[in-house]
């Protein structure tokens, strides 16, 4: 690359940043004097210096920004304002204009004759970029040969189509140049229309995969994977470029993961985007978390818990102080409990602080502070402090480890509601798990003043409910054997749930009270079967029963309650259509329930 006045300082440069020795520079050095050749060249023939290093060195010396070309950063259309034949003379390539100004990248960024050139040629004022000689010819010869049809791929892909608006998220800040400097790229169409599909299906989470073919875009909706898009080969970087970009993250750094976070506007609604990245055998995944408020459903009774369990709930809520547990797998919905259990709690009167990681959701009236590991503000550290502040409530987002389970259990002995989640598999194994963590259990028996385990199952889809018939296996481990020729519902599949039968999940919910006698086994440290009999004698309904009872009423099907009730310790008898749970046979102390 030929940067008249800048070889020694680039050569010093290297050296400066440890990428070369002096030794190595003289050497270059003299070939260069020898040869005629560029000092870069030789030292990336040499292989002292890779093209990345050699490209982001001389753009720091010129003090000019650098890129590597790659497609969809590029629109072809606009190798047209200068023709192939005068874009390979110069040595310059454009890539994209935003209003006036047209982003143009060069070999010698630096050359005032070639930027007045383009000035004339174009009509829009020049924004040079640095890029590799090589990189620039290139793509003039594959955009003037038309090797590579970006428009194709890009014509169905209309901006006025996506609705997608950066807004500022917790912090506000200036639009940085790189944020102008991707705007107006074309992979932007195609980011805001995978985002777009995504909010209108209500899915969770975006996954962009790289593979051997290129790129494979799938998204998560009621808690199944599905496939959503797959762009063009070569366009894998570029995407994830243009995502890191709004989720703040660094795009140069390729080889651990990061997080980034962004809030956007789709279809009228504020949307919030959590961006995680993973470097991967074949380059980097993305998952963007969709957290969308208006899919939340903070009101409690809204739910979808049976009276006498949220009346449990609720009365477990009302008390002074105590610690208040919800427990499930990650996914099962938890953190939604405990928006609806703070928002039925919240009220001027009422000082209530949330410890959270991330803070997913922003309530009114409420205090929210978001764990930062790396500088040492974890949820211990978060509660200790929490203390001070003159809590009525507090919420953790998880327990995770000894340090805050022993600082909650304290919190709530010292006259203070905690409501936190866990992860165990029940409402009876919950005692054991905070015992694992080193809590006393008289400590456990005093404290906890009740217990929710939950999961989500997948509702029947509206547009193409239809009568079916179990088979014999299924109303067996669903506890209904005397239920064979009873029809249940079931969806047949339709364009509206993507022939799945499903469209949208509730909440199935175990709901446990703490009566003085779970409280005797809690300080016995009894075995989770003991205290299940227990807590069924008192009129628990656990977690299978609860799913069965939806696929009688005809929320869901008989299978996707199995599925997401099946438990190798729970007891699976479901009571009988009409029969009370209070009239059926407790398990026998001492048993295991199955």
């Amino acid at each position: 690359m030929n940067v008249p006045g800048a070889r020694l300082k680039l050569g010093e440069e290297l050296v400066r940043l440890g990428a070369i020795t002096e030794a190595q520079l003289e050497a270059a050095l003299a070939s260069q004097k020898s040869g005629g050749r560029h000092l870069g060249e030789i030292l990336v023939e040499q292989g002292l210096l890779t093209s990345t290093q050699l490209l982001y060195t001389l753009a720091t010396c010129l003090g000019v920004p650098a890129c590597t070309l790659r497609h969809g950063l590029i629109d072809p259309a606009l190798l047209k304002l200068i023709g192939p034949e005068e874009a390979e003379r110069l040595r310059v390539l454009p890539m994209f204009r935003v209003r006036d100004t047209l982003i143009v990248a060069m070999a010698e960024p630096q050359s005032l004759a070639t930027v007045d050139r383009l000035q004339h040629m174009t009509g829009c004022k020049i924004r040079p970029v640095l890029a590799l000689d090589d990189n620039i010819r290139e793509f003039i010869k594959k955009y003037a040969s038309g090797e590579v049809n970006v428009d194709a791929f890009l014509t169905s892909l209309s901006a006025s189509d996506v609705e997608v608006v950066e807004r500022e998220a917790l912090d506000e800040r200036p639009v940085t140049d790189l944020d102008r400097l991707v705007e107006g790229s074309p992979i932007v169409n195609l980011v805001n229309v995978a985002f777009l599909t995504a909010v209108r299906d209500k899915a969770s989470d975006i996954h962009i995969e790289p593979d051997k073919r290129g790129t494979r875009v799938r998204y998560r909706i009621d808690g199944t994977m599905r496939d959503l898009m797959r762009p063009p080969p070569g366009l894998h970087a570029a995407i994830v470029s243009r995502v890191k970009v709004i989720g703040r993250m660094d795009i140069a750094e390729k080889r651990v993961p990061q997080e980034g976070r962004v809030r956007i506007v789709a279809e009228g609604r504020e949307i919030d985007l959590r961006v995680s990245s993973m470097p991967t055998l074949l380059g980097e995944k993305l998952v963007v978390r969709l957290l969308d408020k208006s899919n939340l459903r903070i009101r409690l009774g809204e739910l979808g818990l049976r009276p006498e369990a949220l009346e449990t709930l609720t009365r477990a809520l009302r008390q002074p102080h105590g610690l208040m547990l919800v427990t499930g797998p990650t996914g099962s919905g938890k953190t939604t409990t405990l928006y609806s259990a703070l928002d039925l709690l919240r009220s001027p009167e009422v000082n209530i602080v949330t410890v959270e990681d991330p803070v997913e959701y922003q309530l009114d009236l409420i205090n929210q502070i978001q764990v930062h590991d790396a500088v040492g503000l974890t949820f211990a550290r978060a509660l200790r402090s929490i203390l001070r502040q003159d809590p009525d409530v507090i919420m953790v987002g998880e327990i995770r480890d000894q340090d805050t389970a022993r600082v909650a259990v304290q919190a709530a002995l010292t006259g203070h509601l905690v409501l936190a989640t866990l992860h165990t598999n029940d409402c009876a194994a919950t005692p054991a798990r905070l015992a694992d963590m080193g809590i006393e259990s008289y400590l456990l028996s005093s404290a906890i003043g009740g217990v929710v385990a939950q999961r989500l199952a997948r509702t029947l889809c509206e547009h193409c409910v239809t009568r079916y018939f179990p088979s014999e296996q299924v109303l067996v481990d669903a506890g209904l054997a005397d239920a064979a020729g009873r029809p249940f519902k079931k969806g047949a599949g339709c364009r509206q749930c993507h022939d799945s039968g499903y469209r949208g999940r509730l909440g199935v919910y175990e709901v446990m009270d703490i009566t003085s006698a779970i409280r005797r086994c809690i300080y016995r440290q009894d075995a989770a079967h003991l205290i299940r009999a227990e807590a069924r004698r008192a009129g628990m309904l656990t977690l299978r029963e609860e799913g069965v009872r939806l696929a009688l009423d005809g929320r869901t099907t008989l299978e996707e309650a199995l599925r997401v009730t099946r438990s190798d310790d729970e007891d699976v008898a479901a009571p009988r259509a009409g029969v009370a749970p209070a009239t059926q046979t407790a398990p026998v102390e001492g048993s295991v329930a199955a």
